[in-house]
């Protein structure tokens, strides 16, 4: 079985080789793969990018944080700078014991970047940042003890915090081709298998994006880009300009072979030269790595080849990692001599001078060729310096152009390469020290002095103390670097690189891979770096010596000195980088301008306005009138008013529409005083009305309150008023001025102690007020009420013929306002007085020509002025008819006009309701209040009333008493009807309406028992919450449960963002931003989805004839969808703030860590500069839809607002057609999934599924022209529209009785309930025809007004006096002009349902329908229960809310 895998591994990988190799001919052999795999048939993986071939278990603390296992940190090891001090800090200047020389040293670091990749960060993010001490003389000078320089940790494995392998370890070479196919193509020209060059040929081609090289900011300038970066094998290649002319003679050295290759073989193609040249290149490479320049490095002679060993992994080892970069580190000279041939060492110029060397740390990613050469003859200058230049000792000592002026990661211009290589031992989880010598069989350390005999004892105390002492803590790297023989260091590489031979299946000396023959493989071993470099520099071989890794006595070119930091130019200072600089203003700018949006829509309003007014001016000045700003009061806003000043002396004030809103009557004052102020532009205006409240006006400016001034001067001078002007500042002219608010506050006090002088109550309970104090308190009880005021007390209009006739009589003094004693007066009669007095004042009401007798004229004018609020369905030749009848009823047919006898007579059967009988003041909102007010007095005038037994002299006689409990009534023409009973306005049932013999005949009984007012606001406030519930319940339902959802999907996308999602670094990044964004992406994604449903009409009209109607308020699916609108306003306001912090954070956060992050979008090159702030904003497909969807947002929702709806309802209309752009908006704005998937789809398919079917059926539908017949304007301002039906008319089922109108039915009942005649004009007429059709009297309609019913004042009392007539003589209500009974009151359902009960006895079950508010159609059910305990007639019950 294992040789079948075997086999068809084989297969496979000679696929891939004939694949790459693009079946040439003259390649004959497996090409190797670039990533490592299939290196070993049998371990596939060996030698690829994965875990560490580690010596020893990794040593890595088991801390969870996020999922990610921790490394080591402080406490628990030194200070990782603390220790760089410590263990390598030192002179510079002591040459290699083995005159090593520097191009070994670079050479060195050249093959590292062959294998490793140790400077390319992993994702997700992770850092184990390196903490400097307070006072540190590099990068804290200050002593501030807050820098903190960045390390990202490498490649990691999430599942266990594992730092993987950093390269592929399978062969060599990669430095030279690229880790991949494709990095080795984009290297190709594809031209007679050369590497593609730049021009002249000695360079590679500079970068142009094709192949991702690292582009590292230059730390001594801050320089980026790709200029100076070429395109080399690694991407590392241009770190500094001594390890790019090591690649870049490997580069020249393989267009030197394909070239040769070119010539031998003219017919190969560019695939063979190129094959072929990169097969010997890198088994040149090979050969010079293991057999010459390894033994130069370690004075130690490598074993022989013993062939290829298959189980042997040649994977690298962390140990390997950290031995050899600090092995190296510690040989690097701080700068680099560049030479000719002629042995001339140059110097090199720079901004502070002239030096012998160029400084490495002012070299790192240079983007400016040193020493002013721009050719590829300074890379043979370099190559032929740094061959004759010894290196550093191999020693402990790092130069301080690597521990303290290593390229910095991220902000950081600067870094310490040791402290950094400490942190990255802890990242690999290293063995200690000892552990390692173990393991490679050497003696472990027992005590400090036999670790560095040849070091100053204070080098070893500082680190043993760092260490606690304890030796058994040392770790890897400082351990081996103090070493006195570095034998640990050299072992750990030794073995490395023997694995990377041993287990590599396409090492060149291995004679079974095909590749070489015996004399080919002799002829890779006698090449030399030395032949290499003279073949592709122009130096001859007598210009560098034979072994060029080592320098001797005598060879040709001697340095001219060991180089020291004194001799180069000083390293330039760590700089931070502040990626947000110079973007704030233009971030602030961008976020200034998302906020204001909506004002652009807002001045599209405000342009509509403008023309408006603009338009309104003209008519004012054609009209004559004024027009400035009303103020109402500080928190009331103003409104735009017109004055007009009329010849009657009448000062009025109109709205935009031309409305009158007041009038001031002029005629009562003596003097008209004006207020003016004197600051703020001089703009208000206070006009006085001593009598009401004042009128306060702000003009747009001076010049027109001047104007406007002017003209009232004329007009009072003309009509004989004097005008007296003063002026005050404006603040204080608006503290004076008295508002309707403020007057609203008069009157309520003004009510309170009215009725508690009358009732003869405590001045507490009539109600203090705080603000009784005041002056304008005080005014309270000497104001004087207008006739607007006095009208709108008893809820009438100001010109109707009942309040010019109760005001005329009132107003005794004649002024044209009632005092306070005037009002008391009359209400003294009306509340104490007795039936004969009461008379008495509606007499003297009508008595107009005040003869002492009212005429029919007067009797027909009294009976009008009651019926003036109904529908005008009653003629005068009715209202005659009705006079005489009552006349006639009366015995005083033949009688022209009556006598106060007379009339009081005439209402001789109405004692008790007169008796009761009061005059019902609405009150400026004192309606609570007077409930109070009467309260107190029931109690105190009638105790006998709380017993039930006691009232029985308000009781009508027992025969009638009889007759009423069957509570039936015959009606001549109108079958069988029901007699109500009426309820108090807080839902108490009063005394029963009863009857007298077969006549329609009303009597009142109104004392009902009122449930105590409540004094105490909060119980006050805890009843409103109680009715709102009661009404509202359904509705609270749904809102709350929908809330609850939204509040779900966010905290869900919030919690997953913060805690649960995989982990790629953005939540440590931006938490806030992130849960913030996200959640309220997700609650936007459900509401601007379900939002749909309300939109759905032809669903919610079936709907509603569902059960479903029961718990969810269909009827108010426009107002859930203005609350979901507002709700995912909110939503999508957070949303954006929360990408606002993302914006900037992501602004700042470098481009290493938002690779990791959005992997898709960005490509880590080194750089670390991240996007600006403007790029996110308009260089996105999710920003720019994002900036987008505000602008449609903003639109919608100001054009959708009341104001604007009303000043343009077309453009609400059109801009509300949006929605579909909205939508596209936020489908593409989610599926660029730039931070998750796609997940609005999850919300938005089945809602737009629903959505899109009901807009089908809509637009499916034939559309049926309806002529209009007419309209008219109610005077309740409803509008009918009679119009023609079409043919065949659909008509909705609902609000009708789910028991409706079958021929087995022998009776329907149809009952309304409503608070005035007005809330039922639009339904008379229907009424009407149903009454006209109904030949057989199967419908009995009742109609119950209850607004009339609450106060038994003066009104009501004749109303019923005169429908009881009005209904015997023609058969009709007057109030509502039907055949239907009208009541005063609201249904008493039991005993309704009782007499149902009576009447049908026959009947098994009766449908109850029951269609309003929730608190009518639960009285209902109520009812409907408590008659269903009987065994007898069941009541099905059945009802809709709205």
């Amino acid at each position: 079985m294992q040789s079948a895998a075997v086999m068809l591994s084989l297969v496979v990988v000679l696929l891939g080789a004939w694949t790459l190799g693009g079946a040439q001919e003259s390649i004959s052999w497996e090409v190797q793969r670039y990533d490592g795999w299939y290196n070993n048939l049998l371990h596939h993986s060996y030698g690829s990018v994965g875990e560490f071939q580690r010596a020893l278990p990794h040593d890595i603390t088991h801390s969870l944080f996020h999922g990610v296992y921790q490394a080591l940190q402080e406490p628990h090891v030194p200070n990782a700078r603390q220790l760089s001090n410590a263990a390598a800090r030192g002179p510079s200047g002591l040459p290699s014991r083995r005159n090593t020389t520097v191009l070994a040293v670079f050479f060195g670091f050249h093959v590292l970047l062959d294998i490793l990749e140790t400077e390319k960060p992993g994702c997700p993010a992770e850092f184990l940042n390196i903490r400097i001490p307070p006072g540190d003389p590099v990068f804290d000078p200050a002593s501030t003890g807050d820098v903190v320089l960045p390390l990202q940790r490498l490649r990691w494995a999430p599942e266990t915090g594992e730092t993987l392998a950093p390269a592929n370890a399978s062969s060599l070479c990669l430095s030279i081709y690229g880790p991949s196919h494709s990095w080795s193509d984009a290297l190709r020209s594809f031209l007679g298998g050369q590497l593609a060059s730049g021009p002249g040929g000695g360079l590679p081609r500079q970068t142009d994006g094709r192949v991702p090289m690292w582009k590292a900011l230059d730390p001594s300038t801050g320089q980026g880009g790709s200029q100076g970066i070429y395109d080399l094998g690694s991407a590392w290649g241009n770190e500094n300009p001594f390890l790019q002319a090591e690649s870049i003679a490997w580069f020249r050295y393989h267009n030197h072979l394909a070239k040769a290759l070119a010539q031998k073989h003219p017919a190969w193609s560019d695939e063979d030269l190129f094959q072929h040249a990169r097969k010997r290149v890198i088994a040149t490479f090979q050969s010079i790595v293991l057999y010459e320049w390894l033994p130069t490095l370690l004075g130690t002679r490598v074993p022989e080849y013993q062939g290829y060993q298959q189980h042997l992994d040649p994977s690298l080892s962390p140990e390997f990692v950290v031995a050899a970069g600090q092995f190296l580190a510690t040989m690097v000279p701080p700068g680099v001599y560049k030479r000719d041939t002629k042995c001339q060492f140059q110097d090199v110029s720079v901004s502070s001078g002239s030096f012998p060397a160029v400084r490495l740390c002012n070299s790192y990613w240079s983007r400016e060729v040193q020493g002013g050469s721009t050719g590829a003859e300074d890379v043979d200058k370099l190559l032929l310096g740094m061959s004759s230049q010894i290196a550093e000792r191999e020693d402990n000592i790092v130069v301080e152009d690597l521990q303290d002026y290593w390229y910095g990661p991220i902000k950081y211009s600067r870094t310490d390469l040791v402290a950094s290589w400490v942190q990255r031992g802890r990242d690999f989880g290293l063995p200690t020290y000892n552990q390692v010598r173990q393991r490679f069989g050497l003696e472990p350390l027992q005590n400090w002095s036999n670790l560095a005999p040849h070091l100053e004892p204070q080098v070893l105390q500082k680190v043993a103390a760092l260490y606690a002492n304890n030796v058994a803590g040392l770790e890897l790297l400082p351990g081996g670097m103090l070493e006195a023989d570095g034998s640990l260091f050299s072992t750990i590489i030794l073995e490395q690189f023997v694995r990377l031979r041993d287990g590599d299946r396409f090492w060149f000396e291995n004679t079974k891979n095909g590749l070489f023959t015996e004399e080919e493989i002799r002829e890779i071993r006698n090449t030399t770096f030395h032949s290499i470099l003279t073949s592709v520099t122009y130096a001859k071989p007598t210009d560098l010596q034979p072994h060029v890794f080592i320098w001797r006595e005598g060879n040709p070119c001697p340095q001219p000195q060991q180089l020291t930091a004194q001799h180069l130019a000083n390293c330039t200072p760590m700089m931070v980088l502040d990626y947000f600089a110079g973007s704030g203003a233009g971030f602030g700018i961008i976020i200034v301008v998302l906020c204001c949006l909506p004002l652009v829509t807002l001045f599209v309003a405000w342009v509509v306005a403008a023309f408006r007014k603009r338009d309104f001016k003209k008519l004012q000045r054609k009209q004559g009138t004024s027009v400035s700003v009303e103020w109402h009061g500080p928190k009331t806003d103003n409104s735009p008013v017109y004055i007009q000043l009329q010849a009657e002396k009448v000062l009025k004030v109109l709205d935009n529409r031309g409305s009158v809103l007041r009038s001031i009557n002029l005629k009562t004052h003596q003097r008209v005083e004006v207020i003016l102020s004197n600051n703020k532009g001089n703009k208000a205006l206070l006009l006085k009305s001593p009598k009401e409240y004042d009128l306060v006006l702000l003009f747009n400016e001076e010049a027109e309150r001047s104007i406007f001034v002017g003209k009232l001067g004329d007009y009072l001078k003309e009509s004989g008023f004097d005008l007296h002007l003063s002026e005050m500042k404006e603040q204080s002219l608006m503290k004076q001025a008295v508002t309707q608010e403020q007057r609203k506050k008069i009157l309520e006090t003004f009510f309170r102690h009215l009725f508690a002088q009358v009732l003869e109550i405590d001045r507490s309970d009539a109600g203090e007020l705080s603000f009784e104090s005041s002056r304008k308190a005080k005014e309270s009880l000497t104001c004087e009420l207008s006739r607007a005021e006095f009208a709108e007390a008893l809820g009438l209009k100001e010109h109707s013929m009942f309040v010019e006739s109760m005001f005329s009589l009132a107003d005794k003094d004649g002024n044209g306002y009632i005092s306070f004693r005037e009002f008391l007066d009359i209400l003294v009669v009306f509340m104490k007085g007795s039936p004969e007095e009461k008379s008495k004042v509606m007499f003297r009401m009508y008595d107009v020509d005040e003869n002492g007798f009212l005429s029919k004229d007067e009797f027909l004018r009294m009976l009008r002025s009651f019926i003036e609020i109904s529908n005008n369905c009653l003629s005068r030749e009715q209202a005659e008819q009705v006079t005489e009848s009552m006349f006639q009823a009366s015995g005083f047919q033949d009688r022209d006009e009556l006598t106060w006898e007379n009339f009081h007579y005439m209402l001789r059967d109405h004692d008790s309701e007169l008796r009761l009988t009061q005059l019902c003041v609405k009150g400026q909102g004192t309606s609570t209040a007077m409930a109070q007010v009467l309260q107190g007095w029931r109690q105190r005038a009638s105790p006998n009333m709380e017993n039930p037994q006691n009232l029985k002299s308000c009781y009508p006689p027992p025969q009638a008493s009889n007759k009423c409990s069957q509570q039936m009534l015959e009606v001549p023409g109108e079958g069988v009807g029901t007699i109500p009973c009426l309820v108090s306005p807080c839902g108490d049932t009063s005394i029963p309406v009863f009857v007298r013999g077969n006549q329609y005949q009303l009597h009142l009984y109104t004392e009902a028992q009122r449930k105590k007012y409540e004094k105490n606001r909060v119980q006050q406030k805890i009843q409103e919450f109680k009715r709102f519930v009661e009404n509202y319940r359904r509705h609270i339902v749904c809102v709350t449960l929908f809330s609850a959802i939204t509040v779900g999907v966010f905290a869900e996308r919030a919690y997953y963002y913060a805690f649960a999602s995989p982990s790629t670094g953005i939540a440590q990044t931006t938490f806030v931003g992130i849960i913030i964004s996200r959640g309220a992406a997700a609650s936007i994604s459900f509401m601007y989805s379900y939002i749909l449903l309300t939109m759905c009409r032809n669903l919610i009209t079936v709907l509603r004839e569902t059960f479903l109607n029961h718990y969810i308020p269909f009827d108010a699916a426009v107002d859930f969808h203005r609350w979901i609108a507002m709700a995912a306003l909110i939503f999508s306001v957070l949303h954006t703030a929360g990408h606002i912090v993302n914006v900037y954070i992501f602004s700042v956060t470098p481009l290493s860590v938002l690779s990791c992050l959005f992997s898709s979008v960005f490509t880590n090159d080194g750089s670390q500069l991240p996007e600006k702030y403007y790029w996110w904003f308009f260089q996105t497909i999710p920003g720019m839809t994002g900036v987008l969807l505000l602008m449609v947002l903003a639109v919608m929702y100001v054009f959708a607002t009341h104001h604007f709806r009303r000043v343009s309802f077309q453009g609400f209309w059109i801009t509300h057609h949006l929605y579909v752009l909205l939508y596209v908006l936020v489908i593409i704005h989610g599926s660029y999934a730039l931070i998750q998937q796609p997940r609005f789809y999850i919300y938005f398919i089945i809602p737009a599924l629903i959505y899109s079917a009901d807009k089908l059926l809509s637009l499916s539908r034939k559309k049926v022209e309806i002529s209009v017949v007419k309209a008219e304007l109610l005077p309740s301002g409803t509008t009918p529209s009679p119009a023609t039906p079409p043919a065949q008319p659909r008509l909705p089922r609902r609000c009708w009785p789910h028991s409706g109108p079958h021929s087995n039915v022998p009776q329907i009942y149809f009952i309304w309930v409503t608070r005035t005649q007005r809330q039922f004009e639009w339904l008379t007429d229907i009424i009407r025809e149903v009454e006209e059709s109904d030949k057989n009297d199967l419908v009995s309609v009742h109609i119950y007004i209850t607004q009339l019913a609450e106060k038994f004042d003066l009104r009501t009392t004749m109303l019923y006096i005169c429908e009881r007539h009005f209904q015997k003589v023609l058969n009709k209500s007057l109030f509502t002009g039907l055949r239907s009974i009208t009541h005063f009151g609201r249904p008493p359902f039991v005993p309704f349902f009782n007499s149902l009960q009576e009447v049908h006895p026959e009947v098994q079950k009766i449908g109850v329908f029951s269609c309003g508010p929730p608190g009518m159609t639960k009285s209902v059910e109520h009812a409907c229960r408590q008659m269903n305990k009987k065994d007898q007639t069941y009541f099905a019950h059945h009802y809709e809310n709205f």
